[in-house]
């Protein structure tokens, strides 16, 4: 749930848009000389990126058609959360509908803000350990296909720039820097 949905309603914001998955508020903000600006900000429920590592050490990645890019990227799998949900509850959702892997053990790794310029998304990252192949649970608009590659292979993408989904280059070098706790 973000931050912002438990505060009381604000005459400074107006809502100017409600879609399925966000909404985006105008907002009055102070200006540092004491006049005001107005911003627009997108109002989002958070999500989750999840790191499927398999016992043979190999990653689940997936190529996903992003519409909003045109572009099929290199990702982690990923999803929003629905209200009220559990951000390891929705990890474990996501890993199975867009990887077909179900996890025996779904840590928490980070938590960061994915654009907060203009965005207050709260990304929450897990690794998903113990894998077993369940098959994909699809969406109808998602076009994903599964891709095993080992840890120097990925790194290598992101090096190369291949990688150019932030989400996917935060979570792997967190993970890559400093593990799980």
């Amino acid at each position: 749930m973000s931050d912002q949905a438990a505060l009381p309603p604000d005459p400074a914001v107006e809502k100017i848009f409600q879609g399925v998955k966000f909404s985006v508020e105008r907002r009055r903000v102070l200006t540092r000389d004491g006049g005001t600006a107005t911003r627009e900000v997108v109002i989002h429920p958070g999500a989750v990126v999840v790191l499927p590592i398999r016992d043979d050490g190999r990653i689940v990645m997936i190529r996903n058609r992003r519409f909003a890019v045109g572009e099929t990227l290199w990702e982690l799998c990923a999803g929003t959360l629905e209200p009220d949900e559990d951000p390891a509850k929705t990890a474990a959702r996501e890993l199975v509908e867009e990887t077909g892997y179900r996890a025996s053990q779904i840590e928490a790794l980070t938590t960061f803000y994915t654009s907060p310029g203009i965005c207050d998304e709260r990304m929450h990252a897990f690794v998903a350990t113990g894998l077993s192949e369940v098959g994909q649970q699809l969406e109808a608009t998602e076009q994903i296909e599964v891709e095993l590659l080992t840890r120097s292979e990925v790194m290598a993408l992101v090096r190369s720039g291949e990688i150019r989904d932030g989400k996917t280059i935060a979570t792997l070098l967190y993970y890559e820097a400093f593990g799980t706790s």
